[in-house]
């Protein structure tokens, strides 16, 4: 009996990681100071421009969108929607990042799906400036039907501890959204159970309103925020910014508000994207549930001072971002709809 006997194949797996390297290596700048094979990467960061840098860390997978681009075998977009939302989750702490680390689980090793992969890794990496300087590629057999796998990312960035976020919020302060390309990474559990099996549409299906098929509609990327909010933090424009993610807008505003203090929301201050109408009407879902799981088309909120706020819509608007005013910072605590 040997390794390939049970279920894991180290040729296999060779390939792969030659394929990785490639792409990698593509995503590489000075600061990268090893190969891709290390037992670690090596980064030499460049703080001269801080005066007072602070690390910022933080992990996140894609959760059971996985499970929709295995239904469409569309398999490299799924590591630049990890790419992107782990930019993001950083970007609300007015970090930029310096580097990235990959996992990559499987119930079968094939070096083509990994090649897509890890595609999806390096095309994000590339466009965000974080260089891919490691990761991990796992066959489990057992664990994972054949066909399976999960993802995992890892981010470190950087950021002038005079310019971290969030600061100053104040009742008053205004919330800007701007606008997510989809579901992004979440509430898909909810979405294809409304979908797929209550509904009974399939992933080739059509759907005018949506302007094509479901599965790419539920496969469009996640949105990266950060080109466009790196010049408002560097200028110290916001006082804090919040990623919407699990948990929608109830789990996630609160979070980068101080004690005290709420959040405001007009519902009818954005067009909500047809995509949610239909998963709330396929699975019947209650209006209050689409809020607590969905972005419902507001990938990031901005919290901005009034008196800030038209030179900020002007910056957003100059680089080519949508916003528009969904609420505003109270006293108390929570989301409250209007």
């Amino acid at each position: 009996m040997d390794y390939r006997d049970a279920g894991v194949d180290i040729s296999a797996a060779d390939d792969a990681k030659g394929r990785i390297k490639v792409l990698a290596k593509g995503t590489f700048n000075a600061a990268v100071l090893s190969e891709i094979g290390s037992f670690g990467g090596l980064f030499r960061p460049d703080f001269g421009r801080f005066e007072d840098p602070v690390l910022v860390a933080s992990t996140d997978g894609v959760g059971t969108k996985i499970r929709v681009a295995v239904a469409a075998g569309v398999h490299d977009t799924v590591g630049y929607d990890l790419v992107a939302h782990c930019v993001n989750d950083i970007l609300v702490q007015g970090a930029v990042p310096l580097f990235f680390l990959d996992y990559i689980a499987l119930g079968r090793m094939d070096p083509q799906r990994v090649e897509s992969i890890v595609a999806g890794f390096a095309r994000g990496c590339a466009e965000f400036g974080c260089p891919l300087i490691g990761g991990e590629t796992a066959e489990m057999p057992g664990t994972y039907a054949p066909d399976d796998y999960d993802l995992a990312g890892f981010i470190v960035g950087v950021v002038d501890r005079k310019n971290a976020l969030p600061q100053r919020v104040r009742p008053g302060d205004a919330l800007l959204g701007l606008p997510s390309a989809g579901l992004h990474t979440n509430g898909y559990s909810l979405a294809r159970k409304a979908l797929f099996e209550t509904a009974g549409y399939a992933i080739d299906t059509v759907i005018p309103e949506i302007g094509g098929t479901l599965g790419r509609a539920l496969l469009a990327p996640h949105r990266g925020y950060l080109a466009a909010l790196e010049p408002l933090v560097e200028r110290r424009k916001l006082r804090a910014l919040c990623h919407i993610t699990g948990g929608g807008f109830p789990g996630n505003i609160p979070r980068v508000l101080p004690e005290g203090l709420g959040a405001r929301v007009r519902k009818g201050s954005w067009e909500v994207p047809p995509l949610f109408r239909l998963i709330q009407k396929a699975g019947a879902v209650p209006e209050e549930e689409m809020f607590r799981t969905f972005n419902m088309g507001v990938g990031m909120v901005v919290v901005v001072a009034p008196e800030d706020l038209h030179d900020v819509e002007h910056s957003l608007e100059r680089r080519g971002e949508t916003s528009f005013v969904i609420g505003s910072v109270v006293e108390g605590q929570g989301v409250a709809f209007e």
